[in-house]
């Protein structure tokens, strides 16, 4: 938390869409944050392409980030994290995608999965150092067509809902562009990063 000469803590919550700009965003944001930083993946490697993938970002941030990956248990994660500045999370649609998965797979019903939600929110809401989301825009297109696919998109929405609230800043990216939408006004405050 802030204390004395200390700049506030900052929550930032980053959506767009898949290589819109806005993973390379937060981890700039990240770096103006602190020099210690974390870096919790959600991505698990199911195949060699995904494997590749997290190898490729793992190198990317070199020695810049610690990075821990964490598919399921995202709140405990981020409350017992210590000795860091800032945390960056990457992303909350493949954590949400990770339970609802294993939720489906156990026959249960989706409430245990806002419960998730509520508990990430708390987490980064008494969490001591600033926290970055990033996370997918997904319902903008058209109406999936299989159930798990429209429970998905819902839980996507509430979490963005949720987790919005918790944000002290709010960042949409698009094309590459970055819009600023809390604190106001909406600015573009980023672009020509190299899209990841």
């Amino acid at each position: 938390m802030s204390g004395p000469g200390t700049a506030p803590r900052r929550v930032a919550l980053i959506g767009g869409g898949v290589r819109s700009g806005k993973s390379a965003f937060a981890l700039s944001l990240a770096r103006s944050l602190g020099e210690r930083r974390a870096f919790i993946a959600t991505a698990e490697p199911f195949d060699d392409e995904m494997r590749a993938r997290i190898d490729a970002h793992v190198l990317e941030r070199g020695g810049a980030f610690l990075t821990v990956e964490e598919p399921i248990a995202l709140p405990e994660r981020i409350a017992s994290l210590s000795g860091v500045d800032v945390v960056v999370v990457d992303c909350l649609t493949l954590w949400l995608s990770n339970l609802l998965l294993r939720d489906e797979t156990e026959g249960r019903a989706l409430g245990p999965i806002e419960e998730r939600i509520e508990a990430l929110a708390a987490a980064v809401e008494s969490a001591a150092p600033h926290v970055v989301l990033v996370s997918n825009e997904v319902g903008m297109g058209v109406v999936p067509e299989s159930r798990l696919g429209r429970a998905f998109r819902d839980l996507a929405g509430r979490a963005h809902q949720r987790l919005g609230r918790s944000a002290s800043e709010l960042y949409v990216a698009v094309m590459g562009a970055i819009l600023r939408l809390r604190p106001g006004p909406v600015a573009l405050v980023g672009g020509g990063e190299d899209a990841r």
